[in-house]
């Protein structure tokens, strides 16, 4: 008994020194208690509950400090002096004036002069050496090694020269020119647009040697400017040949024996609803009345794991897109487009195989039961948005009976959804009309409407639903199996304090006492601001008061939509987690142990990462057609909103192209102002003016610049 106890205790020692390790290779990162599970590979609810009494023990020795949601972080007054940290690993970002910060977590970044910043470039994974803390002064170091590149490619232009010519980037981040030889040109001419690698960088070398991959052409043109954003943010501008190759051999007729397989839902009223657009329809609704008099609401959508296996070219292609790309005049497609346009996709009057959530629902949208499984489908109408809408309003058109009863069902889930505390964010898209060559005609803005909200509210259900049923604890003993979540966290109380506090200075009040009353308080305010001057202004503050959703293995919830589980099954064709959803679907439904937490936390993190520089990229391509549109407007006068101020200027968006451009404080000769960053304000030092976000003024278009997707504003 003696000998067990000695046994436990040392277990013990050892769990708690391998957990410290942890914490003391990483000073500046924050671990929950299940992130720092997965680094020792326990996935054990019993494993799990001892990990959790170590961090007790450490936070009592104070060897770590615990922060809010139940985050933890070294305590640095707990690190020995030779055991201070010398050196750091991270990303670097560098300001166009060539002055670079590594991003240090919870931490003040640490500083790095332009001449200590080595063969570094804006968003690398470098290593750092730290130099001896100055009094007063924030920390500093510099740049010993670049262990990981952040492009594999650069966007810019050219200028000849007689023995050498240079490679100028267009993103300004980038701080140093290419050195071109003659040999690497690839017969660019001086002016054009190009994609370069770096071919090597000498040690004492300021500047990089490139080497042209591909020769663009003249600036300025839609066709050039839309491959520059793409490939600026190293996206691919088509598909390796192998992985077309593969995606040709695909079979497009189903056998007899696969519809065996399946549910059959060919003779069930089904349809698909998406913009007019729209070329891959990856979700479909079907509806019938049961016996018992409930309904059968089937959410279908696209088999993609059946065509596409994992290890295969095509798989590992849609891994490293992770996700379609929404340019302004054209789609970058996850899959090629034998399988998102054709194979895949729930065209009207065609079988077509499906991974499908299906619910009996009573008359008040009360869920009786679900099924999740493989199915087969038929879609008796292709709808877009607009069709639906008008069936709403009027109450007539082809199928308008079912239509209807379907968006009751959803106004009822949607009500229930927001007494759960979900937070209605409007979302309006910039659209545009273009001409044959993809120049704008008009600018419109694309408002959600009660047929986008139906499909929606069938999305959720199915994506909850799909999530709850893995990751929902049905044996306390048991851990639930590793899957992908879509999480979204709660917001920082600092700065949701710093929101609250600005809204009461414009007469608005936030209740931030509880997670359910600051939703609700949102929701309220959202009403109360509607068309008023400040409504833009307070929702944009709104959206960047909050997290940003990611993808994980870690559920935590999804706090804007108020759901304890959530994940993405409703996309395959454009997004890679649904694919992983439907995988391990499989996987689980065949009785097969759970996949590794670490591996599947890693593709996560990757698709959350291409998620966001595919929406950078998309913005890009609006900010070029806005300035593209607005190229003959200049010396003319506009109304606008503020929609941002910075120690530079106020940015102002115009009411007529929603185009955003920028007033230099420098500019304004009337009075010196100054930035008032806690009251989104630039105040007079003189006259005491002021010009607050939200605020409405008349300014005049001054000048354009297409290439840097930039306008220069003169307030009226």
């Amino acid at each position: 008994m003696k000998k067990e106890r000695q046994k436990n205790r040392s277990d013990e020692n050892v769990l708690i020194m391998n957990i410290l390790a942890i914490f003391r290779q990483n000073p500046y990162t924050l671990f929950n208690y299940k992130q720092i599970a997965g680094r020792l590979g326990i996935s054990t609810g019993q494993d799990r509950s001892a990990v959790q009494q170590s961090l007790d023990k450490l936070i009592t020795q104070e060897y770590i400090l615990i922060r809010n949601r139940s985050k933890y972080i070294l305590n640095p007054e707990a690190m020995e002096e030779d055991e201070a940290v010398s050196e750091m690993e991270g990303k670097i970002e560098v300001t166009i004036r060539g002055k670079g910060f590594l991003l240090v977590p919870d931490k003040d970044d640490i500083h790095i002069e332009p001449n200590n910043l080595g063969q570094a470039l804006d968003g690398d994974t470098v290593l750092v050496k730290l130099f001896p803390r100055r009094k007063n002064h924030k920390p500093e170091g510099k740049v010993m090694k670049v262990i990981q590149r952040k492009r594999k490619q650069y966007v810019g232009t050219i200028q000849l020269g007689a023995k050498m010519s240079f490679f100028i980037p267009d993103d300004k981040r980038i701080h140093v020119d290419f050195m071109i030889p003659p040999e690497n040109l690839k017969k660019a001419k001086h002016g054009e647009k190009v994609i370069v690698d770096i071919a090597e960088w000498p040690e004492r070398s300021r500047n990089p040697f490139a080497v042209v991959k591909t020769v663009l052409g003249a600036p300025g043109g839609n066709e050039v400017e839309i491959q520059s954003i793409l490939a600026n943010y190293d996206f691919p501008l088509c598909f390796p040949k192998h992985v077309e190759k593969e995606a040709e051999k695909i079979p497009t007729e189903i056998s007899a024996d696969e519809i065996k397989k399946r549910r059959d839902f060919r003779k069930i009223f089904t349809f698909t609803c998406d913009p007019a657009d729209a070329k891959d329809f990856d979700d479909a609704l079907s509806l019938q009345k049961l016996k018992n008099g409930n309904w059968e609401v089937g959410v279908h959508i696209a088999d993609v794991s059946h065509y596409v296996r994992p290890g295969s070219a095509i798989d590992k292609e849609a891994f490293e897109r992770a996700t379609s790309i929404y340019m302004v005049d054209r789609v970058v497609p996850m899959l090629p487009e034998k399988l998102s346009n054709d194979v895949c996709s729930l065209k009207p009057n065609e079988d077509k195989l499906c991974y499908s959530a299906v619910f009996e629902m009573t008359e008040k949208a009360e869920v009786v039961k679900s099924w999740i499984g493989h199915t087969v489908i038929n879609s008796d109408r292709r709808y877009n948005y607009e069709e639906v809408q008008q069936i709403i309003e009027t109450g007539e058109g082809e199928f308008n009976n079912e239509v209807l009863l379907l968006n009751k069902l959803a106004l009822i889930l949607r009500g229930e959804r927001n007494k759960r505390g979900s937070i209605n964010f409007k979302s309006n898209e910039v659209k545009f009309k273009l001409d044959e060559k993809g120049r704008p005609l008009e600018v419109y803005i694309k408002e959600q409407k009660e047929s986008n909200m139906l499909i929606e509210d069938f999305m959720l259900l199915a994506n909850r639903t799909i999530a709850a049923h893995i990751g929902q604890k049905t044996d306390k003993n048991i851990s639930p199996k590793v899957f992908v979540y879509r999480i979204h966290d709660e917001p920082s109380p600092e700065k949701l304090a710093n929101f609250s506090e600005f809204l009461r200075k414009l007469g608005y009040n936030l209740n931030v006492t509880s997670k359910e009353k600051i939703s609700t308080s949102l929701n309220q305010l959202f009403e109360k601001v509607s068309g008023k001057a400040e409504e833009t202004m307070i929702e944009t503050i709104a959206v960047r008061t909050m997290a940003k959703a990611v993808y994980s293995t870690n559920n935590i919830g999804h706090y804007g939509l108020a759901f304890r589980f959530y994940t993405h099954f409703t996309s395959p064709i454009r997004r890679y987690p649904d694919l992983m959803v439907h995988r391990l679907l499989d996987l689980y439904s065949a009785g097969k142990p759970s996949v590794k937490q670490p591996e599947y936390e890693e593709m996560c993190k990757h698709c959350s990462e291409m998620e966001k520089k595919a929406a950078e990229a998309e913005r890009e391509s609006v900010k070029f057609k806005q300035m593209e549109f607005m190229t003959d407007q200049v010396g003319k006068s506009f109304d606008g909103v503020i929609s941002g101020v910075s120690k530079w200027g106020i940015f102002v968006e115009l009411d007529y192209s929603k185009a955003e451009g920028l007033v230099r404080l420098e500019d304004m000769k009337d009075d010196f102002y100054y930035l008032d960053e806690e009251n989104y304000m630039v105040i007079g030092h003189r006259t005491k003016t002021t010009h607050r976000l939200g605020d409405k003024v008349t300014v005049m278009v001054k000048k354009i610049d297409i290439a840097r997707k930039q306008m220069d504003l003169a307030i009226m």
